[in-house]
C-alpha cells in the first residue's frame, strides 16, 4: 500500500480533528465517506447531520449503502440507531424503505411495534418479512435434514419388519459377512427405522424475551417455525419476561405474525416460565427443553433454581443457551450459569449456524456437551 494510501486511511479512521497529526484533504468521494462516517462517529455524532430529519437519515442510509459493504453498513445502522437515538425516525416509510435491514433492526421494529404509525405499518412488514424469508432460506433446510437424520437414527431398531428394514445400513453393516461363491450378503445384523408414533420427541422452547435477548428472540421464532412443521416433533415455543405467554398456536400460522406477537423489552420471570413450562411436559424421557436466557432472574432465584432441578431430575433433556445470536460471548449471570451447570444442564452461547446441530445431538440423546466440544464451544463450568 502506498504512503498516499495509507495516509487517507488513517484521515478516515481519525476523523480529521486537529490533534489527528495526519492534516491531509480528502478529495473527491472521500468527502463523502467522512461525512456518513462523522455523522455517526464524530464527536459521538454531536457533528452529525441526521437529529430529528427523516430526509437526511434516508440519504444517510443510501449514502452508507453505496460506499460500504452491506455487512458494515449493518453495524452503521446499529451505532446510528443507540448513539443517535433514531428509533423514531425508524418509523418513517421513507426511512424503512433505504434500510438494510437484518435481525437487529427487525428486534428494534419489534420493540417498537406499539408505536408504528398507520401510514408505515405495511413498510415495517414488508421489512420484517424480508428478513424473515431470507432466514428462512437460510435456515431452513439444515433444521430440517439435522432433526430428521437424528429422529431417524433414534428409532432404528435391531428386529424391524420387512417393510421397516434400513437396506443402506443394513448392507453396510453387514459387509463383513460378503459370500463371494454365492455374491451375496448374510445379514446377520438388520436395521430399521421402526414404527413411528405420532411425535417421537417433545421439543419446548422456553424464550427470554427482555430487551438483551432481542436477537436470540427472532432467531428462536425461525426455529420453532420450523420445527413445528415437522411431524415427528411436537413443538412448543413459550416466551416470557415478568409474564409467560405461549405461543405455540401461532407456530402453524406466518412467521412474521409470530415474531409480531412477540413483546420485547421488560423484566424477567424465569422462575414463572420454568413452572409453567414444566406444566407442558408429558413424557420427560422423550422431552428436550431449551431455555434460552442469558439468566439476570428478576423472581425469586431460590426457587427456580429448585424448579429447574426438579426439571432435569424428572429425565428431561435440559439445555440452557445464553444466547442464540451471531454475536460473540454474550453478557449473562455467571453465577446462576454455574449452578446450572453443576446440575449437569449444557449451558453455553450458541450461534443460528450451530443450532440445528445442538437440537439434532439432543434429539439423539448424544451427549450436549460433547457435541459442544467438538463444535469449538466452550460450555461454562459448575461450582459458580
Amino acid at each position: 500500500m502506498s504512503q498516499d494510501a495509507r495516509e487517507r486511511r488513517w484521515r478516515l479512521i481519525l476523523g480529521g480533528e486537529p490533534s489527528d497529526g495526519i492534516g491531509l484533504s480528502l478529495q473527491g468521494e472521500d468527502v463523502r465517506i467522512d461525512q456518513c462516517l462523522d455523522a455517526v462517529y464524530g464527536q459521538a455524532g454531536r457533528r452529525g447531520s441526521l437529529a430529528g430529519s427523516s430526509p437526511n437519515v434516508a440519504r444517510w442510509l443510501g449514502d452508507i449503502r453505496q460506499y460500504f459493504p452491506s455487512s458494515i453498513v449493518q453495524v452503521m445502522q446499529k451505532d446510528a440507531i443507540e448513539r443517535l437515538g433514531l428509533e423514531q425516525l425508524l418509523l418513517e416509510p421513507e426511512v424503512l424503505e433505504a434500510v438494510e435491514a437484518d435481525v437487529h433492526l427487525i428486534a428494534t421494529l419489534i420493540t417498537l411495534k406499539h408505536v408504528v404509525p398507520a401510514r408505515t405499518k405495511d413498510t415495517a412488514r414488508q421489512v420484517v418479512r424480508r428478513v424473515v424469508e431470507d432466514l428462512m432460506r437460510r435456515l431452513e433446510q439444515p433444521m430440517r435434514q439435522a432433526v430428521t437424520g437424528a429422529l431417524n437414527r433414534a428409532v432404528r431398531n435391531r428386529r424391524p419388519r420387512l417393510r421397516e428394514i434400513d437396506w443402506h445400513r443394513t448392507i453396510k453393516a453387514n459387509l463383513k459377512h460378503y459370500q463371494p461363491a454365492q455374491r451375496t450378503i448374510v445379514p446377520e445384523v438388520r436395521i430399521g427405522f421402526g414404527r413411528k408414533r405420532s411425535s417421537l420427541r417433545d421439543v419446548v422452547l422456553c424464550v427470554d424475551q427482555s430487551g438483551s435477548m432481542a436477537t436470540s428472540v427472532v432467531y428462536s421464532s425461525v426455529f420453532a417455525a420450523v420445527m413445528a412443521s415437522l411431524p415427528a416433533l411436537s413443538t412448543r415455543l413459550v416466551v416470557f419476561d415478568t409474564a409467560v405467554v405461549d405461543m405455540s398456536d401461532a407456530l402453524q400460522d406466518d412467521p412474521v405474525d409470530l415474531l409480531f406477537g412477540v413483546q420485547l423489552g421488560g423484566g424477567t420471570d424465569i422462575n414463572r416460565a420454568l413452572t409453567y413450562s414444566q406444566g407442558l411436559i408429558r413424557r420427560p424421557s422423550d422431552t428436550v427443553f431449551v431455555l434460552i436466557s442469558d439468566l439476570y432472574e428478576g423472581g425469586d432465584q431460590t426457587e427456580m433454581l429448585k424448579r429447574a432441578a426438579s426439571i432435569k431430575a424428572s429425565g428431561v433433556e435440559f439445555i440452557t443457551l445464553l444466547a442464540l445470536s451471531d454475536e460473540g460471548a454474550p453478557f449473562y449471570d455467571h453465577q446462576i450459569a454455574g449452578q446450572y451447570a453443576a446440575m449437569g444442564i449444557p449451558t453455553f452461547a450458541c450461534t443460528p449456524d450451530q443450532f440445528p446441530g445442538l437440537m439434532a445431538a439432543a434429539i439423539g440423546r448424544e451427549d450436549v456437551n460433547v457435541w459442544g466440544a467438538r463444535e469449538g464451544i466452550v460450555a461454562t463450568r459448575g461450582g459458580g
